[in-house]
């Protein structure tokens, strides 16, 4: 039913624990190499999202800033590019701050005639967060041809505001996503706990839960996966039964059914999923949360029944830690996904700068890179993985630094 299951993730600055480091997980090797290094500047900068193939092979995705040097005193309101095979870069739209959007920080979905749709988490119209930024995001299309055009301007009221996930496309061309606030004002730091909502074809929005920020969750992050039936399922980073936040699941008639709330800062379980889940055969879920277990979060299951487990708990170390990403898998049932930190010590504080793991069906985690400071291949990975034909894995890191701009896309070559 529906064409596309990609999922986003947010850059999050999180305070990590020092915990007691255990035995360094399992290295593979795959060969690491950077497709391209942002300039920070006219070409993009800071990639916080994910990427998209198209049937040719170009890769698509967007940047948080750059662009537009005019926009955000100079730092830009973010891009949309393109990666052709043989690594050249294009910029198919700088976003200039007004009616158009900002600061895009959530992964594109295309369509069998080659356009792009995305999220901008500034822009539009209305006035979100106490006026700092102008507009409360947007939905939007961008042709073969460059050409942007605005589907939903978000007001920030009850169609909900500041999109911060990716799209989710279906074979009449409806567009389902959430928003991370806006909604039902003044909950959930006063700007509203988010929805969930459709846009038709002709840009008609449909509000299909309104999050309250008690026991049904708020402030969703990412995107929506949905089952053969329709039934939508995603995630809420806060709120929920127990403070931690939750998964859900959206029927087709709007009722909502909170599959797991998620335990606050709880040992035995994971706290603040910033990322969806992803769906095998069987119908179990799987997912990450940034804090939890041990405080550095956690890989999750979850099955039909509602049973949780974890598959794997960050110990800050060199295993990782802080994943906020979305997970992939292949055909043998491994996971893959990204941490913001751990791996290898790169900053002051201990801070480590991140890495790309799998996790075998069994639970055994393997470090399949570690991102250094210095070595030119980008640290604090946010975003989720995608897969090829042959099993190469391809992501972005938001920066060279812990402190600059720029940022990478990568492959993973098997």
């Amino acid at each position: 039913m529906f064409r596309n299951l990609s999922l986003t993730n947010i850059s999050v600055i999180s305070t990590l624990l020092t915990l007691v480091t255990l035995a360094p997980p399992a290295s593979a090797h795959r060969t690491f190499q950077v497709l391209h290094t942002f300039a920070g500047d006219s070409d993009g900068s800071n990639p916080y999202a994910g990427l998209v193939f198209d049937r040719a092979g170009n890769l698509y995705g967007t940047t948080y800033n750059g662009g537009i040097t005019g926009c955000h005193d100079g730092r830009g309101c973010g891009t949309v590019f393109k990666l052709a095979p043989d690594g050249t870069e294009t910029v198919l739209y700088a976003f200039t701050g007004g009616s158009d959007g900002a600061d895009p920080d959530a992964a594109l979905v295309v369509d069998k005639a080659g356009n792009l749709y995305g999220t901008a988490y500034y822009g539009g119209s209305g006035e979100c967060n106490d006026g700092i930024y102008i507009g409360c995001g947007i939905v939007f299309r961008l042709a073969p041809d460059g050409t942007e055009t605005v589907l939903h301007a978000f007001t920030g009221g009850s169609d909900g505001g500041n999109p911060r996930s990716a799209l989710l496309l279906d074979r009449a061309g409806n567009l389902y996503g959430t928003t991370y606030s806006g909604g039902n004002p003044p909950k959930c730091y006063q700007e509203g706990c988010g929805v969930v909502f459709k846009l038709a074809p002709d840009g008609k929005e449909t509000v299909l839960h309104t999050f309250t920020g008690g026991d049904d969750g708020g402030n969703p992050a990412a995107g929506l996966i949905a089952d053969k039936t329709g039934d939508l399922y995603g995630t809420t980073v806060y709120w929920g039964s127990n403070g931690g936040g939750t998964v859900f699941k959206l029927a087709p008639d709007g009722t909502e059914t909170v599959l797991h709330a998620f335990l606050e800062l709880e040992v035995n379980d994971g706290s603040y999923p910033y990322a969806g889940v992803i769906m095998d055969k069987a119908g179990n879920l799987y997912g990450t949360t940034l804090w939890g277990g041990l405080a550095a979060g956690v890989v999750f299951k979850l099955a039909p029944d509602g049973t949780e487990t974890i598959l794997h708990d960050f110990q800050d170390g060199s295993d990782g830690a802080s994943p906020v990403s979305g997970l992939t898998t292949d055909g043998a049932g491994n996971i893959y996904g990204t941490t913001q930190y751990g791996g290898v010590r790169c900053g002051d504080y201990g801070t480590r700068c991140g890495t790309v793991f799998k996790i075998a069906p069994e639970g055994s985690e393997t470090v399949l890179h570690a991102f250094r400071k210095g070595k030119g291949d980008g640290v604090t990975p946010a975003a989720a993985l995608i897969k090829d034909a042959n099993g190469n894995l391809y992501g972005t890191t938001p920066s060279l630094t812990l402190r600059s701009g720029g940022g990478t896309v990568f492959e993973l070559h098997k």
